[in-house]
Formats: C-alpha cells, sequence, structure tokens
C-alpha cells in the first residue's frame, strides 16, 4: 500500500508540474479553433447569413457579421491568453446560441449535450474562467507587470 501512496503522489507532483502546459494547449486550441471559424466566417458571410436565416436566428444579416467578429477577436485573445476570462464569456454565449439553434434537432434529453462539441467548448471556457489562462500566457505577464 506504501509504494501505491508513493507512486500516486509522484504521478501529482508530475501533474502539478505538467498543469501549466496543459492549460496553454488547451487554450491555443480552442484560440486557434475560434479565431479560424470566425475568420472563415467573415469571408463568406452571405453563406453565413443564409444558414443564420434557416436557423431562424433573427436578424441573420447583422447576427452573422457580429457571430464572425466575436468568435475572430475573442478566439484571438484567448489565444494569445490576453482578457481571457473576459473573452470567454462572449464565445459561451455564441456556443448557448448554437445549441439552442443549430443542434436542438439533435438532442433528445440532456446528456445528449455530452457527447456534442459545442458543449466540451463551453466547458473548456468556464475552465478558463474559473481558473484562468496559466502562466504562459499575457493575463500572466501583465499582471507580474502592474504587481511589480
Amino acid at each position: 500500500m506504501q509504494k501505491i501512496i508513493a507512486a500516486h503522489d509522484k504521478f501529482f507532483v508530475l501533474a502539478a508540474r505538467a498543469k501549466p502546459v496543459v492549460v496553454l494547449l488547451s487554450r491555443v486550441s480552442l484560440g486557434v479553433l475560434f479565431a479560424q471559424s470566425g475568420w472563415g466566417k467573415l469571408h463568406h458571410l452571405s453563406k453565413i447569413v443564409e444558414y443564420f436565416t434557416s436557423l431562424g436566428i433573427p436578424a441573420p444579416q447583422l447576427q452573422a457579421p457580429f457571430v464572425a467578429g466575436t468568435e475572430l477577436v475573442c478566439g484571438v485573445l484567448v489565444l494569445i491568453g490576453l482578457l481571457t476570462r473576459l473573452a470567454s464569456i462572449p464565445l459561451i454565449c455564441t456556443m448557448i446560441v448554437a445549441i439552442i439553434t443549430a443542434k436542438r434537432a439533435d438532442l433528445d434529453g440532456v446528456t445528449d449535450l455530452f457527447g456534442i462539441a459545442e458543449y466540451l467548448y463551453i466547458l473548456l471556457f468556464l475552465y478558463l474562467i474559473v481558473d484562468g489562462p496559466g502562466p504562459l500566457s499575457l493575463d500572466a505577464v501583465l499582471r507580474k507587470r502592474v504587481r511589480a
């Protein structure tokens, strides 16, 4: 039993050391994904307006560029780790709207949420809001400078 506890403790120490890199990889992945999505939407606005219209989203001519810009700007902010907590909030909102509009037909119950990417993105953004962007971010650099 002693060996199991020692192995567990070593693993816990290694996992704690890896946390900044794991948070960085998660944040960068989300940032790239949303920045690319926003960029793509901005370059194909007419198709996005059509899609939003088919989903019954009100004022699709206004919503499409707004969502595209939000995804691009907030995605870049998350990517570089600047204002990460704040930038995560509008991205969560876009994912909630996506679930309500585009994914609604795929959901028969609450447990169906667990299998869709939009829900997992919401959870990752919530994690970033609660725990922050990690020490390998511009937020951390700015925090150090402000304290100095």
